[in-house]
This record gives structure tokens, sequence and C-alpha cells, in this order.
């Protein structure tokens, strides 16, 4: 039998200060993020109830919050790419994916990124690290 299990985390608001407008005091942008965490199984289809079995993805958000507005970024490229290092961090995430987006864009639009990394790819980023 295959099975396979994710944690899904939805419209994160991040306070971040990304692109020319934001540094200069003008229209300030909402940044949103989603990611998909693929863990092994055994994190989430547990026979007891404990949080020492499970994935703890409190420290996860805590370092994506802290590096969304520690600094100003140029792009949203840059940001995502310190996400997806963040996530290296965890030897429990197997693959991610991230998608960070902005809004309001003409009107009510979004504009974003979406990157998905597999686990030879966070292997490589853990090793360097």
């Amino acid at each position: 039998m295959v099975c396979s299990s994710k944690v899904t985390i939805k419209d994160l608001s991040l306070e971040a200060d990304i692109g020319s407008y934001n540094s200069k005091g003008n229209m300030q942008l909402v940044h949103l993020l989603d990611l998909s965490l693929v863990i092994d199984p055994s994190l989430v289809l547990i026979e007891n109830d404990g949080m020492e079995l499970v994935f703890d993805y409190d420290p996860l958000i805590a370092k994506i919050l802290q590096l969304s507005g520690e600094c100003h970024y140029d792009t949203q490229e840059r940001l995502l790419t310190r996400i997806i290092h963040a996530c290296a961090g965890h030897a429990e995430i197997q693959s991610v994916t991230v998608n960070l987006r902005k809004t309001p864009v003409v009107n009510d639009g979004f504009l974003g990124l979406e990157v998905t990394v597999d686990n030879k790819y966070l292997d490589e980023l853990r090793l360097a690290s």
C-alpha cells in the first residue's frame, strides 16, 4: 500500500517588506504564503496522542515569520529561497511546495511564485549548511 502525508499551511500572512514600494512608504502589499510539506506518514498516522510523535511545525513557522520581517527584500524570489532553506533545516520534511504571492495586483488580483523541491534538493541544501 502506498501512503503519503502532507502538512499544509494556507494563507499565512507575512509582515514582509518586499519591492520598491514598501521601503518608500507607498502602497503596502499583503504577502501570503502557502506551504505543502511532505512528511513521513508515521508522523501523522499515530497510535497514541503526543506532540513528540508528530512533526512540530511551530518552529518552522516562527523561522519563516522571522525571515519575512528581518529585512527589506527587493524580490519575492529571495524570501522564497530563504523559506526553502528553512524547510531544509527540518529533516522530517521530504519535499516542499512553497507558494508566495502578493495582492493587490491590478485591482484585486494576485501575483506570485510557486516552487516545489524534492528530497534530493533538500538533502543537497542540508549537506551544504
